[in-house]
């Protein structure tokens, strides 16, 4: 039987000024949209795609004119995403844009869907971005969010407004506040956390967090909005944006997240609870394009607003 899957043909893509200082890999997931990152590596490892005639690293910087040849990929139609998401995946991904312009796009992020794809996942929110929005030639992260935790997710859409985002946060100047139930009984007011955090990579390739004097100094400041009998809801700052720094940081003085079962160390959570009780409600950054200072919200999700309902009742 004769196969009539399409093979799309070898390109050759030279570099603009737009695209110059991608990473190679980056580069390649924008231009084979929907391609799982595991088979671009995997393309880059074996030499199909080459800079210049020449292999190259997946960590390569591209400089504005290098020829990109990008090969043929089984089952991947030219400009189409070889795992096209369901029509209820659009919708979802269309509904939850909080901001859009011409180089930003703001995702509510909702808990479970990771930012991208990885081992067994197929599709997350970058992926399912740039298979609903085929139109936008480039889409990067500009931070990521655990898949646990649900609420703003920043995205350029030209690579000079992620180099101007990035600067940015390792300036320290984007506000970052998140909502947190953490469990246990309160003491006092505001509390600043000031710990150094190492990351750790387990066997299963899971990446785990711990505090130690090694680490990458990470500060969060934690501010009480309402106490429960059993449990306190906080907004949390961020002033480093270190992996799962919050969670780290709330278990290390005793009051882990609600619903962590990584760092949660085992303690009950409150009924009506299914998922990571942290959600990133609010983020404030200047505009790359405008230079005017923007600040974006995300509401409470309603399953979480529920629980605080039945805390303020109980």
């Amino acid at each position: 039987m004769t196969s009539t899957a399409k093979k799309a043909p070898v390109r050759l893509v030279t570099v603009d000024a737009d695209s110059a200082a991608r990473r190679l890999d980056n580069f390649l997931l924008g231009e084979l949209k929907g391609l799982p990152r595991t088979r671009v590596y995997r393309l880059i490892r074996k030499g199909e795609v080459r800079v210049n005639k020449g292999r190259s690293k997946p960590a390569y910087r591209l400089v504005e004119g290098d020829v990109v040849r990008i090969p043929p990929v089984h089952g991947l139609a030219e400009g189409a995403p070889q795992h096209a998401p369901g029509r209820h995946k659009v919708d979802w991904v269309l509904d939850h844009v909080l901001f859009e312009d011409e180089v930003l796009l703001v995702l509510d992020k909702p808990s479970g869907l990771a930012v991208h794809g990885g081992s067994g996942i197929t599709l997350g929110a970058i992926e399912l971005l740039r298979a609903v929005r085929p139109d936008c030639r480039y889409l990067e992260l500009v931070h990521r969010l655990d898949r646990e935790t649900s609420g703003i997710l920043l995205i350029a859409k030209k690579h000079s407004a992620l180099r101007d985002l990035h600067a940015q946060l390792r300036e320290g100047t984007v506000r970052k506040i998140y909502t947190a139930l953490l469990l246990g009984v309160w003491a006092g007011d505001q509390r600043r956390v000031n710990l150094a955090l190492v990351v750790e990579h387990r066997r299963n390739g899971e990446r785990h967090v711990r505090t130690g004097t090694e680490g990458k100094p990470s500060e969060s400041i934690f501010t009480p909005l309402e106490r429960y009998p059993e449990a306190t809801l906080c907004d949390v700052q961020i002033l480093t944006g270190r992996t799962h720094q919050i969670r780290v940081h709330a278990a290390a003085i005793r009051h882990p997240v609600a619903g962590d079962q990584r760092y949660g160390d085992g303690q009950g959570s409150p009924a009506g609870l299914h998922r990571l009780f942290l959600h990133a409600r609010e983020l404030t950054f200047v505009h790359p394009s405008t230079g005017e200072q923007l600040t974006l919200a995300a509401p409470l999700p309603a399953p979480l607003e529920q629980v605080t309902q039945r805390l303020r009742e109980s």
